[in-house]
Parts: C-alpha cells; sequence; structure tokens
C-alpha cells in the first residue's frame, strides 16, 4: 500500500507540471519585480469564503519562502462597460501581464446585463483548455482508492457560446457552437500533456451519435491529432456511457478531453471520485503562454468569515502554478505538506469529517514546512 502512496503521488506531482504542458512554455516571458527577483503573480481572492483561503495560500507560500510577488485585484461593485461585468478592465490586463495568476472562488452578483465572472475570464483571456488532475488522497477514504486521472476541457464554445434567442414566444433557441480551430487545439492540448505526463489513453467524450456535425466535427479533429502521436492509445466514448464507466472504475480512463458542456459535468463527477471539488486543483491555460489557477468550488456566503473554509483546493490549484513556473521543489513541499495534514487526520476541516478552524489547518500546513 504504501508503494503504490508513493508512486501515485509521484505521477500526480507530474500531473501537475504545467509548464511542459503546453508546446510553447513563456516561463521567461515572466513579470517579475523591478527591486527583486519575485515573480508577480495576479491574486482574485474572490468573494464568499474567497479572501480567507486565499490568506491560507499567502501565509503557506511565505513560510516556504515562494518568490512569488502578489498583485491583488478584487470583483468590483459596479460593471465595468468595457467588460460587461465586475471584473474590471485592469483586472484582466494584469492577468495578461503577468502570464500566471491564481483565482479564489467567485459568484456573479445577481442582475441583467452583465456577463458570468467566470466566463468573462475565460473568453477575455481565451483561457482555451481547463485542466482537472483528479487522483485519491492518501489518508483520506473514499468509495474509490486508485482514482488517477486527468480532465481537459474545451474552455470556450459550444453551449456556453451564449448565444441564445427566443424564436416565438414560449420558443427559445440556444446555439452549440464547435469549430475546428478550438477542437484542433484542445486536442493538441490533451495529446501533447498525455506524452509529456508519460499517460497512455486520451478518450473524447462526445455525442455524436445524436449531435452528429457538432460533436462530430469535434471527433474528426481528434482523429487528427491522435494520428501524430501513435504511442497514445486514442479512444471515442459516449458521454452517458462515460458518466457510467467512471461510477463502476474510474481506472478504465486516463486523460479525458471534451467540449466544453461536457467536461463541466466530468470534470466535476471525477472531483467527486475523490472526496469533492474542496480537494481538486484546477488550471486554466489560455494562448500566449497564460495559465490562471483556480478554485472551483463555490464561494459558500452561508460560511464566510467564520474560519470553516477548507484552502485544500486553492492550496493544491496554487501547486499547479507553481509548477507552471518550474519551481517544482517549492511545489513538492506544499503539496506533501497538505496531504501530509490532511492524512494525519489531526486537523480537518469540517468538509472534510474535522472540527478545526481554517486557520488551524494552514498552521498545521505550515508546520509540517
Amino acid at each position: 500500500m504504501a508503494s503504490q502512496i508513493v508512486r501515485r503521488l509521484a505521477r500526480s506531482r507530474l500531473d501537475g507540471i504545467l509548464s511542459s504542458s503546453s508546446p510553447n512554455p513563456s516561463f521567461f516571458n515572466r513579470s517579475f519585480s523591478s527591486e527583486s527577483n519575485l515573480i508577480r503573480a495576479t491574486l482574485f481572492p474572490g468573494d464568499g469564503i474567497g479572501p480567507e483561503i486565499a490568506e491560507s495560500v499567502k501565509q503557506v507560500f511565505r513560510t516556504a519562502d515562494v518568490p512569488i510577488e502578489w498583485e491583488e485585484h478584487y470583483v468590483g461593485t459596479e460593471i465595468d462597460p468595457r467588460t460587461q461585468s465586475f471584473l474590471t478592465w485592469e483586472s484582466l490586463e494584469s492577468v495578461r501581464q503577468n502570464k500566471v495568476g491564481l483565482k479564489g472562488p467567485m459568484a456573479t452578483p445577481i442582475g441583467k446585463g452583465h456577463r458570468s465572472l467566470n466566463l468573462t475570464l475565460r473568453k477575455e483571456l481565451n483561457l482555451y483548455a481547463n485542466v482537472r488532475p483528479c487522483y485519491s488522497l492518501p489518508g483520506y477514504k473514499t468509495k474509490y482508492d486508485d482514482v488517477n486521472l486527468v480532465t481537459i476541457r474545451e474552455n470556450t464554445e459550444g453551449e456556453y457560446s451564449g448565444l441564445e434567442h427566443q424564436v416565438v414566444r414560449g420558443v427559445v433557441e440556444s446555439l452549440k457552437i464547435i469549430t475546428r480551430q478550438a477542437s484542433l487545439r484542445v486536442a493538441e492540448y490533451a495529446f501533447y500533456y498525455a506524452k509529456a505526463h508519460g499517460r497512455e489513453r486520451v478518450s473524447a467524450i462526445h455525442k455524436a451519435n445524436i449531435m452528429q456535425k457538432t460533436d462530430g466535427l469535434f471527433l474528426k479533429c481528434c482523429r487528427e491529432v491522435a494520428e501524430k502521436y501513435p504511442e497514445i492509445v486514442y479512444e471515442e466514448v459516449v458521454i452517458d456511457n462515460c458518466c457510467m464507466m467512471l461510477v463502476k472504475n474510474p481506472a478504465l480512463f486516463d486523460v479525458l478531453v471534451m467540449p466544453n458542456l461536457y467536461g463541466d459535468i466530468i470534470s466535476d463527477l471525477c472531483a467527486g471520485l475523490i472526496g469533492g471539488l474542496g480537494l481538486t486543483p484546477s488550471c486554466n491555460i489560455g494562448e500566449g503562454g497564460i495559465a490562471l489557477a483556480e478554485a472551483v468550488h463555490g464561494s459558500a456566503p452561508d460560511i464566510a468569515g467564520k474560519n470553516l473554509a477548507n484552502p485544500t483546493a486553492l492550496l493544491l490549484s496554487a501547486v499547479t502554478m507553481l509548477r507552471h513556473l518550474e519551481l517544482h521543489d517549492k511545489a513538492d513541499r506544499i503539496q506533501d505538506a497538505v496531504l501530509k495534514t490532511i492524512a494525519e487526520g489531526k486537523y480537518r476541516t469540517g468538509d472534510l469529517g474535522g472540527n478545526s478552524k481554517t486557520t488551524e489547518f494552514t498552521k498545521a500546513i505550515c508546520d509540517h514546512l
């Protein structure tokens, strides 16, 4: 059992190395502080529990002497007409300039005339691939012991293109957009990722038996890319069958690539296999070398400010950011400290079956550093 854990952790560390997961890594184009060797990174603390778990990340980074200088940006209180959302143009420019960032949970305020905050980030920064490694955590028991897979979701089109209109009263159309350019781009990323991280299989998830033109185009692009990677096993799985197979035996899958809506569903399903979104790291990859890591769970306003939030997802997402920056030693130390704290079981937040406060859990991680 111990050897299995070591192998799994070694492989999960590889899966976090996002610096080599893009064919054109641009680490040397990062922004550095003019007065030091610190790497400047954009931080969106978010709202709800976001500022609390962002503070945990900052505390852990300070303890581990991570050479990061945070440039913080917050969700605005009024719509910025340049972005049509509560995210300001300046905050988006910060990510474009720094090319790396970390985002806490953001809840789009209820109202009209503005875009979803997360959709704004994806569209404006062209974050075309969402990467979520899902692996079982040693010492934290779920129904599955050996989950080790990666979902790669096309992030810019599909049913989430936001193109809806009313034809006549009582009849509404929503357009699903699939393009060759976006499909080839995410397929290329998935196969390159698999090769770079020693993965053996890529599964394209689809519903082309019903949506023959849209999902058919997506599969055609995946097949085209697969021909360039003969060392990688390629298969195609219908979305509903994929869900059943994941629940029965997640070990059947390695890397899964899929259009936007399917990726939204499947990535959350996979998070459930390992204990939930509170334990799942995520990173968005954009053109030009941009990487925006994020916690994908909600902002949990019901427990905001109560020192009850679990910072694990944001911490592990921050680890993927460090690997993208090729700070592998720092990433290893922080990931090990997080996993050891959870495995020991002495300090766990309420969602992990414990009764520790956010600050107590964070301190325990820092003590392991």
